[in-house]
């Protein structure tokens, strides 16, 4: 059963890989590029996948937080990356997609890129969010840092793709 909970909690096995956080975001995105790509780039669909992902990384990470603690030591450990998926999940609904792969990898680059700099940077009230205890605390500065990730997002694709 710890076997299971540690494959959830390191993001099926990415919080092992350094740099974790970096790791832990591009599954999301290969994420992303599968339901793209499954779902034929259809934007409400697509968004919709990664709205699912996100709250199943967002419960998972609430649920076992505790066991995260202990398990790895401390508070918000490196190992766990499941609040990654969650919050680059967040930072790809509802991106604007364009036309097939150049496009759904630009918009796959341009949020991993702007979610890894807001989760680093940690803007208000990211930061603060960290300070909530047990996995809520985990994940709910990485949901914050997905959210600006998103706006940027949209923004910066909706001048990419039409140039």
């Amino acid at each position: 059963m710890n076997l299971v909970r540690k494959l959830i909690v390191t993001g099926l096995g990415t919080g092992y890989l350094r740099p974790a956080g970096t790791w832990g975001s591009l599954g999301a995105c290969l994420v992303f590029l599968g339901a793209a790509w499954a779902l034929d780039g259809r934007r409400v669909c697509v968004g919709g996948a990664m709205l699912a992902l996100a709250a199943a990384a967002a419960a998972g990470c609430v649920a076992l937080g505790p066991f995260t603690e202990r398990a790895f030591g401390g508070k918000d450990p490196n190992r766990c990356t499941i609040d990654e998926w969650a919050g680059q999940a967040v930072s790809l609904v509802m991106l604007p997609l364009g036309a097939g792969w150049a496009d759904w990898l630009k918009a796959a680059g341009v949020a991993f890129a702007a979610f890894r700099v807001f989760d680093i940077v940690k803007p208000p009230p990211a930061r603060r969010l960290e300070r909530i205890p047990g996995g809520l605390g985990i994940v709910a500065d990485d949901i914050a840092a997905g959210v600006y990730a998103n706006v940027f997002s949209q923004l910066a694709l909706l001048l990419l793709l039409k140039a």
